[in-house]
């Protein structure tokens, strides 16, 4: 930890999306073992990812952004309810514009194109992914503006639990990738190439906060807005899409939980 201390917001940031990443790879290497993953596990532990970025929009991200703008000339609701918005707004303006395919869908969202179904289905989770990294980049950017509730160990606790919901969500692309016949490291290929862009988000997000420090609480509730449009969005249609809603339901008050106490015993 010492050592991680010493190191530049922006590489912590690189090194916690990293690992998100990392955690993403994992669920899509559980294609190598099996072929099948159960509905009601995966409905679950999809539920669970949306839990965990409830919370963690919150207590990682809405709540130090108020407490931020109590120091500025605007009422601390402002940036907070400002950021959140824009952050909706960002994503649904991108799903206007860029082709992807939401699994599950038939027919795909955004620009007409004529891009094979494995890009666009890829294409939708990468996109979602955005927000997370951008979360947990703006959560270490966060410590070098010397406000008490941006600690490291509250970043960490952040990309520990956006690492933790990326599990199933890599399971959720590889699985049924292998059900619709696609080769194993194939199927293992795109799973993880959705979280990719997670690096890329956390080293914009923390250089933004670094570089515009006024913008910090706007940041913070911006990534907030961006999470929850991906949870009402994509997370919970899916988890409940199966007709498993009530461990869809389940699955997200055990990540609410489990986010609420990482953040609380380690922030």
């Amino acid at each position: 930890m010492a050592t991680f201390q010493t190191l530049s917001p922006i590489l912590q940031a690189l090194l916690g999306t990293l690992f998100t990443w990392f955690l993403t790879a994992l669920g899509a290497s559980t294609v190598f073992l099996t072929r099948e993953v159960s509905r009601k596990l995966l409905d679950t532990m999809l539920g669970f990812a949306a839990g965990v970025m409830i919370a963690a929009s919150y207590w990682s991200l809405l709540a130090p952004a108020i407490e931020m703008a109590e120091e500025g000339p605007l009422p601390a609701w402002v940036p907070a309810a400002v950021g959140f918005l824009l952050g909706g707004f960002f994503l649904r303006g991108v799903d206007y514009l860029l082709p992807h395919l939401h699994r599950g869908e038939a027919h795909p969202e955004g620009m007409k194109t004529t891009w094979q179904r494995i890009t666009l289905l890829v294409l939708a989770i990468t996109l979602h992914n955005f927000p997370e990294g951008l979360a947990v980049g703006v959560a270490f950017g966060a410590l070098a503006s010397g406000v008490p509730s941006a600690t490291l160990s509250g970043a960490i606790a952040l990309a520990l639990g956006i690492g933790i919901q990326n599990f199933p969500e890599g399971m959720a692309v590889s699985m049924p990738l292998r059900r619709e016949g696609y080769p194993i490291f194939k199927s293992f290929w795109y799973g993880q190439l959705s979280g990719v862009v997670e690096p890329i988000a956390g080293v914009l997000g923390a250089a933004a906060v670094l570089l515009m420090r006024p913008i910090l609480p706007y940041a913070l509730a911006f990534a907030a807005g961006a999470m929850i449009f991906v949870v009402a969005e994509d997370l919970l249609p899916e988890a409940e899409g199966g007709g498993n809603t009530h461990l869809a339901t389940l699955g997200v008050m055990l990540g609410f939980t489990v986010m609420m106490i990482l953040d609380v015993a380690l922030g």
